[in-house]
């Protein structure tokens, strides 16, 4: 079978390989000019058209098509001697093949350039010779490719001149709804003609309310020990109603083993598609009489005419005559529409017959490239004269809609003795009627009422519910290991007084939890995989050996997913958490050395505090300079003062008063930001100091290899070998039983006769530290695939247990289980735990620094635009050079701002009083103002208001007769007087 979803392209290469050899095996087919021929044979106007003919020769529907074909031909040719066309059959046999069916059509359509090809046969076999005919535009016109599948939408020169699968599919659905089965089970073979009508009978099925709780699908070369497998799991189900969908072949097997298990009893239902049921003729008539009593079916519909019996006679006839070995040949309806299929071909043929039927080759003369097949001339309005083309054939009326013949009626039949009996009809308007004289405009009807009576299987006239609770089938044997240690999982309690055993655990409640999951009942017994005397028989190797040799139908338990039992089992999907880990101990890593209270904060964070420290620095000192006494003076005192200035602020210590409103901001934003910094250096120090701080002793197993140390491993596990793989000596294992025994050794240590650490998968770990919590941590060592049900290589049961093991793990139903076998501790830490700095990053407070950054940088520019503006005056009336301006304003920034308030608040302020604190000085004017002395002999003289630190006259004194106006206020003469 060619898949369709193999590109065009690609499908080239194989067929110009297998060319040559298929050209040698179809040459031998021949060419037929239609057998009948009019009374004017030698007429010369005559005109030939070539049509190819695809059909599987060796089978019956083959031989039965063909010579339909050549009948119908003669029969039109005959009944029409003045027609001017003759359709040359050019036969192919493809050989049950494939890849024959589509080499033979390209041999047609590139040798002999035909208009058209009546075939192929089956629904596998079509696809790739749509994609020929598509580009060459040559139509494929096929009476037996039913899959809905091949989609004649968008397929534009696929003809399917037969009835499409899924037009059935509601007569189906109006049975099942007729006799109130909720349930139905598909069963149908494993290929595309049986894949195809699925989805459009589950959906019909799903309209009315049935379920499809399984779908059973065989193989088209099944063994009978297959079939027999697949029905044996059938019998397990409580659903009762299957319904068949295969070829004639392969379902007359199926019904001879049903019936030898003991399926074609009373109670259960079968119904089959018309696959079977319109080719009943190709079925042993033995089977049929034997194994098929009492089973229902769709049959397409054939009107009973004098014109059908004529033909059935004379066929007859004429293939004994053609085939005198064949005894007793029998037509069925893919005769009837072979038939009509070819006289409607040659009656557009003939329609057209004026038309030049010809290719457009192109230049390249390799006949076996596909990307040079010629191109009918004529395909595209051959294809349309065939959609518009209606008369009535032997099947009834011949009419296409949407490239398909148009659906008819359905035939209800029931098979008793050799033969199916008719029960009722189905129609598309009207839903079942007794029969089709009863048709009218009345409303749709589902009704049993309807139907004849039907004789069931078992010979029961009484309706079959359906379903059932099944008693019989194969009860699985299912080992479980016997274990001394961790029961949680699995657990066996053994009552000597009854000699019976009680298996509990972890692992089996999840195993009947999945059982129950199955769309089938699975009858099984839990043994004990143990000696007489109750221990275990063996390893878990041992027990899955038990499986292979078929001793035993499963293994249910703690059993790992690994890659070496996998070559001799088949494993579920896993049910447990994946990976191995090492158990190690804590220990304390609390650092004992001097310079552990760096460690709080990283370095990074460190360097930019530092950073900000000094930036602060700088910056308060620009906005405090030129107002505030504090931050002015020598050059190294300035410096001091401001770097104690901000770093006081770590304790809140500074004792320098800040005088200006951006300073202030600065220093409250960077006040904020340092609390916060202190107070997370607090607290990551006290954890340094007081809290423990809790590391693995082993971090990884080279550390493990390196040391020398020895380690754990629990009884029976594979974890021996994984450790000798990692290249442990047996000098250093030591194994366990139980987490109480693991504890132990673990609190010894390898020095004192312990371990340093155990090794096992996570589920067993989980359970330790559940008892253990604050003692050990887990570290991961290897990977494993996680716990898993064991089953023989091949076991159907496989796929279905694996797929409820899903809809368990993804439940609430997984939870519950794991809370009521491993009790969580609340106190517990993080048992995965990975080695990590506790350390204070930068990561944490960029923000802040940012904040207080942006805040800086804005006070100071906010500065430089209000000191700038202050200055510009005397900046433009210099008449220096650009430089000299820059270096102007720097000396205005070193001097002081005497038009400060606070400047002159904080200089004036009880300066003039004495020791003694009984006077207060008056204060004169400057000797270069208009005030006069003060007469006062007692007064003091301020001159050096307008000087700098260093006695030099300032800048101010540049204006010698009269002094700044904002002084005038205070150059006054105050008058002594007695303080009492």
């Amino acid at each position: 079978m060619i898949p369709p979803s193999i590109s065009f392209h690609a499908e080239k290469l194989l067929f110009l390989a297998l060319f040559s050899f298929v050209t040698v095996v179809t040459s031998s087919d021949g060419t037929h000019l239609a057998v009948a021929q009019s009374s004017n044979n030698n007429n010369a106007t005559m005109i030939p058209v070539n049509v190819g003919v695809v059909l599987d020769l060796e089978t019956w529907v083959g031989q039965m098509g063909l010579s339909c074909i050549n009948m119908s031909l003669s029969d039109l040719y005959s009944s029409n001697p003045s027609y001017k066309t003759r359709l040359v059959l050019n036969v192919r046999d493809s050989k049950r093949d494939e890849v024959t069916a589509a080499a033979a059509a390209l041999d047609l359509i590139k040798n002999k350039h035909v208009q058209a090809i009546i075939g192929p046969q089956s629904s596998v076999q079509t696809d790739f010779l749509i994609h020929l005919g598509k580009k060459s535009h040559v139509p494929i016109i096929s009476f037996s490719a039913t899959s809905p599948s091949l989609s004649t939408i968008r397929r534009p020169y696929f003809i399917r001149a037969v009835q499409n699968d899924s037009s059935q599919v509601k007569a189906i659905s109006a049975v099942v709804q007729a006799f109130c089965w909720k349930e139905a089970v598909l069963i149908y073979v494993d290929n595309e003609f049986g894949e195809g009508v699925i989805p459009f009978l589950i959906d019909a099925l799903e309209e009315i309310d049935t379920r499809v709780p399984y779908r059973s699908l065989i193989p088209p070369s099944a063994t009978d020990n297959q079939i027999l497998l697949e029905l044996y799991k059938l019998m397990t189900m409580q659903t009762r109603v299957f319904i068949v969908h295969m070829s004639p072949t392969l379902g007359s097997r199926l019904f001879a083993k049903a019936k030898e298990v003991g399926m074609m009893s009373k109670g259960y239902v079968w119904i089959l598609t018309n696959g079977i049921t319109d080719q009943l003729n190709l079925v042993d008539s033995s089977v049929v009489a034997s194994s098929m009593q009492g089973v229902l079916g769709i049959k397409t519909y054939v009107p009973d005419t004098q014109n059908l019996d004529n033909f059935t006679v004379r066929w007859k006839i004429k293939f004994q005559q053609d085939n005198p070995s064949v005894l007793n040949p029998t037509l069925n309806i893919f005769g009837y529409w072979a038939y009509d299929n070819a006289w409607a071909l040659a009656m557009v043929v003939e329609k057209m017959g004026a038309a030049n039927f010809t290719f457009q080759m192109n230049a390249s003369t390799d006949a076996t490239d596909l990307d040079t097949i010629g191109i009918s001339q004529n395909g595209k309005e051959l294809l349309q004269e065939l959609a518009n083309t209606n008369f009535t054939g032997l099947a009834g009326n011949f009419s296409l809609v949407d490239g398909q013949l148009k659906s008819s009626a359905f035939q209800i039949v029931n098979i008793n003795g050799n033969a199916a009996r008719g029960i009722g009809f189905w129609t598309l308007e009207n839903g079942l009627l007794r029969d089709l004289k009863s048709l009218h405009a009345s409303k749709y009807s589902a009704s049993n009422s309807n139907l004849k009576s039907v004789l069931w299987p078992g010979d029961s006239t009484s309706v079959p519910k359906g379903w059932e609770i099944p008693t019989t089938g194969k009860r699985l044997k299912i080992l479980v290991p016997v274990k001394d240690g961790f029961n949680q999982f699995v657990k066996v309690t053994r009552d000597p007084s009854t000699n019976t055993s009680q298996v509990t655990g972890y692992c089996i409640d999840i195993f009947q939890a999945v059982i129950e999951k199955l769309p089938y009942v699975v009858a099984y017994d839990l043994i004990p995989f143990a000696l007489p005397n109750g221990s275990s028989a063996g390893s878990y190797n041992d027990m899955i050996d038990q499986v292979f040799y078929q001793n035993y139908d499963a293994v249910v338990g703690d059993t790992t997913i690994i890659a070496n039992r996998s070559l001799y089992v088949d494993f579920t999907l896993p049910y447990s958490a994946t990976g191995g880990v090492m158990v190690v101990p804590y220990k304390d890593n609390k650092s004992k050395n001097a310079w552990v209270f760096l460690k709080p904060l990283t370095w990074d964070l460190w360097l930019t505090t530092g950073c900000f420290f000094a930036f602060i620095a700088l910056v308060v000192w620009i906005l405090e300079h030129q107002i505030n006494e504090d931050f002015r003076g020598p050059a190294v005192h300035q410096v001091g003062t401001s770097f104690w200035f901000s770093f006081s602020t770590m304790i809140f210590a500074q004792r320098e008063r800040v005088l200006s409103n951006l300073a202030r901001f600065v220093v409250i934003v960077w006040v904020f930001v340092v609390l916060i910094l202190t107070q997370s250096y607090t607290a990551s120090l006290s954890s340094f100091l007081v809290v423990k701080n809790l590391q693995p002793t082993v971090t990884d197993v080279d550390q493990l290899l390196k040391s020398g140390e020895k380690v754990g491993y629990k009884y029976g596990s594979f974890v021996y070998g994984m450790l000798k793989q990692m290249k442990f000596d047996d000098s250093r294992l030591i194994l366990y039983h139980s987490p109480r025994e693991c504890d132990a050794l673990l609190s010894n240590g390898s020095a004192k006769g312990g371990i340093a650490a155990a090794f096992d998968q996570v589920p067993y770990m989980k359970l330790v530290l559940s008892q253990y919590c604050n003692k050990y941590t887990m570290i991961p060592a290897f990977k494993t695939a996680g716990f898993g049900f064991v089953f023989p290589k091949g076991s159907p049961l496989v796929t279905d247990i694996s797929r409820a093991i899903l809809n368990v793990t993804e439940g609430p139903t997984m939870t519950e289980i794991e809370n009521a076998w491993f009790t969580p501790k609340t106190n517990c830490l993080n048992s995965i735990s990975s080695v990590s700095s506790n350390s204070l990053g930068l990561d944490s407070f960029w923000a802040l620094f940012l904040i207080v950054g942006v805040v800086a940088v804005l006070a100071l520019l906010i500065f430089m635009v209000t000191f700038i503006k202050r200055n510009w005056r005397e900046v433009t009336s210099s008449s220096g050079s650009l430089w000299g301006k820059i270096v102007l304003l720097g000396r205005r920034f070193y001097q002081r701002d005497l038009n400060s308030h606070t400047l002159r608040k904080g200089r004036f302020k009880d300066r003039s009083m004495d020791d003694g604190g009984n006077e207060i000085v008056a204060v004169e004017t400057l000797e270069n103002t208009n005030f006069p002395p003060s007469p006062s002999s007692d007064s003091i003289q301020i001159n050096d208001v307008l000087t700098n630190e260093q006695g030099t006259p300032s800048q101010e004194q540049g204006f010698p007769n009269r002094v700044d106006e904002g002084w005038l206020e205070i150059a006054i003469n105050v008058e002594p007087c007695n303080v009492n």
